[in-house]
């Protein structure tokens, strides 16, 4: 009996391909996915507007911050709970309103014809705003022209440290100071040097420009001068600046325009901190800004 036994012997085979677990599984799931994402990005290119697409650039920026003051300021929809709510884009919108004449409410409030009557300006008020901005303009030449002539003729060239020119409340102002040993006018006189002539022709020349009415006033320094029978600076600086008057109207200058004339002697310095210095001794001649005129009917 024991010869007839089956002996059954099991195999083991090696070397074969085995299915390694299910790491596999994973891979192939992360792979769908991101194919389905890829896909899903690819319908969103082509479904969505230029504005959604800028906006879900906006959201994958580093800087990712909502630039909306209200709304959500997300991908999809809704920068604003306002005037579009969730059918806006995705980009930012600036909402600007517009009143029913096309204007901006800014634009509206600045518009002299959509103000209340009590606040609106009058016609003669924005005529006066206009004429200062001409006349504003008309300063502004004149003061070009004043240093371009001066500035190409030579004569003057020289002089341009002598003349101080600027637009005050009061208007174009013109200075004409004495520098240390080359004055105007000889010491203790009226009587003028040969420099204060030229420029005077050339101011002259800018005054006949413009119509504005014109002002003189003579300056000197704080130091004390007494001549004979009490003169002092106030005649002399008085003499000084009528004396410029009359140069001025030898060289065009029609009577009519002058205003005022006036000695200041040493009451308003040139240069407070130093008043002994030669530039407080000068010529101030204003070219007056015009009076808007008054409203028919009003009191002068």
């Amino acid at each position: 009996m024991a010869d007839d036994a089956v002996i059954i012997k099991k195999i083991k085979k090696g070397g074969g391909h085995g299915h390694h677990g299910g790491a596999w599984k994973v891979a192939y799931a992360d792979f769908v996915t991101a194919m389905m994402a890829f896909f899903l990005l690819m319908w969103l290119i082509n479904t969505t507007s230029p504005e959604q697409k800028r906006g879900i650039a906006d959201y994958f920026a580093p800087a990712s911050v909502s630039k909306s003051t209200s709304g959500s300021g997300g991908i999809l929809d809704g920068t604003s709970f306002g005037e579009d709510g969730g059918k806006s884009g995705g980009a930012v919108a600036i909402v600007v309103k517009m009143t029913p004449d096309g204007k901006t409410k800014e634009e509206q409030k600045s518009d002299p014809a959509t103000q209340p009557a009590e606040t609106r300006p009058s016609a003669e008020d924005m005529e006066a705003a206009e004429e200062s901005v001409a006349e504003q303009k008309e300063f502004e030449s004149a003061e070009m022209s004043l240093r371009q002539a001066m500035q190409d003729m030579p004569e003057l060239a020289e002089l341009s440290k002598q003349i101080l020119i600027d637009i005050t409340p009061e208007g174009l102002r013109l200075q004409l100071i004495d520098q240390e040993g080359r004055p105007m006018f000889a010491a203790g006189s009226a009587e003028p040097t040969d420099r204060i002539k030229r420029l005077l022709k050339e101011v002259a020349k800018v005054i006949q420009r413009l119509p504005n009415r014109v002002t003189i006033a003579g300056h000197t320094d704080s130091g004390q001068f007494e001549g004979a029978n009490g003169y002092s600076n106030w005649e002399l600086s008085a003499d000084r600046a009528n004396m410029s008057r009359k140069l001025l109207m030898q060289n065009g200058v029609v009577p009519d325009r002058i205003y005022q004339v006036s000695g200041k002697a040493g009451s308003e310095p040139l240069l407070p901190e130093d008043p002994y210095a030669s530039a407080n001794r000068r010529i101030t001649i204003v070219l007056l800004r015009e009076a808007p005129p008054l409203p028919a009917g009003a009191a002068p």
